[in-house]
């Protein structure tokens, strides 16, 4: 294969069998359940990269159910979402995800950063309660609860969240193993399909664990909680601020 091939055919590993197809991504249908609480400001402060910074001791802990993807198919994630500000932009830092499929994994960490690591959530309705389970292995690590569709929520108000900057802290090594990209990233999310949105009574229960550290963060407080239906683009991002330059 000539070098000028490669060049051509060179953007995600490995060369002849990517991981992942090149964009845009498409989400059709896709379904979160966001726990808003209150934490602890002093190790929320210790975990948030600057420049970003921390304004009120809030976490929103999310499950996403994403039944239909541009080339990643069908899985769920979860994770932490740490409200932020970066040069007056409110926006949310993506402190650690889990997800039960391999084409996200690599893509997300690969073009985007996005912390990601193999695991198994779910989300779904039992009855009348909306439920959102992670576990990482066999270990329960995480439980969500909340009432099913008890009130419409303020459509505007969680279509602004969605349209809000998002942050991530983008690390790849070189290959001695010193960081060859350290930086932050910017992405929005794209052409937002508001099917519906709801609020409901809601609880969050968090396990402590070794290699997927949770509650380090612990649950102070359940402050609301969100269940959204939407369709929505993942746009690609920009380097907002380079740890290496």
């Amino acid at each position: 294969m000539k070098e000028s091939e490669v060049r051509r055919r060179a953007f995600a590993m490995p060369l002849t069998s990517p991981a992942y197809p090149l964009g845009p991504y498409r989400f059709v249908n896709r379904e979160y359940l966001i726990i808003t609480y209150r934490t602890d400001l002093d190790k929320l402060r210790e975990l948030v990269p600057e420049p970003l910074e921390v304004d009120e001791p809030l976490v929103k802990f999310e499950f996403i159910r994403m039944p239909d993807s541009t080339g990643f198919g069908d899985y769920t994630e979860s994770g932490q979402v740490i409200p932020v500000s970066f040069k007056g932009r409110k926006g949310g830092y993506s402190h650690c995800m889990f997800l039960n499929d391999h084409p996200p994994i690599a893509g997300g960490r690969e073009l985007w950063g996005f912390p990601k690591k193999l695991a198994e959530p779910t989300l779904r309705a039992e009855i009348d309660t909306l439920v959102g389970t992670l576990n990482y292995g066999l270990e329960r690590i995480a439980t969500a609860t909340m009432g099913y569709k008890h009130k419409e929520a303020d459509l505007a108000a969680v279509k602004a969240s969605l349209l809000a900057p998002n942050y991530l802290l983008k690390i790849i090594p070189h290959v001695d193993g010193s960081p060859r990209i350290c930086e932050i990233v910017e992405y929005y999310l794209t052409d937002v399909d508001l099917k519906g949105a709801w609020t409901g009574p809601a609880s969050l229960t968090l396990t402590s664990h070794a290699l997927a550290p949770l509650a380090e963060l612990p649950v102070l407080e359940v402050v609301s909680a969100t269940h959204i239906v939407a369709d929505l683009t993942l746009g690609l991002g920009k380097v907002a601020h380079d740890y290496l330059a």
